[in-house]
């Protein structure tokens, strides 16, 4: 790999700051600005980033993973109940 990021707030801050920043030099040529077009930027860049993180951080958010740690948690209860003369 080329450039690895371990840090996804570090992405999503350079990756506010540059929409930010071409969508303010944009917005500032226009006489007006629409507030239809500021609240859709707002939105999508919000919806976003909280889906990144959410993705990123899966046991804390939306998206759930919970169910799939269940086998698990059931065959390290299993090897917890092993009597001593089969080990």
């Amino acid at each position: 790999m080329l450039c690895e990021v371990t840090n996804p707030l570090l992405f999503l801050g350079v990756l506010v700051l540059v929409s930010s920043l071409l969508a303010g030099f944009g917005m500032a040529k226009a006489g007006s600005q629409s507030p239809i077009h500021l609240f859709g930027f707002a939105a999508i860049m919000a919806l976003s980033i909280y889906l990144i993180l959410d993705i990123e951080y899966p046991r804390l958010g939306l998206v759930r993973i919970d169910t799939f740690d269940q086998p698990l948690i059931e065959l390290r209860k299993g090897m917890d109940s092993i009597p001593e003369n089969a080990r």
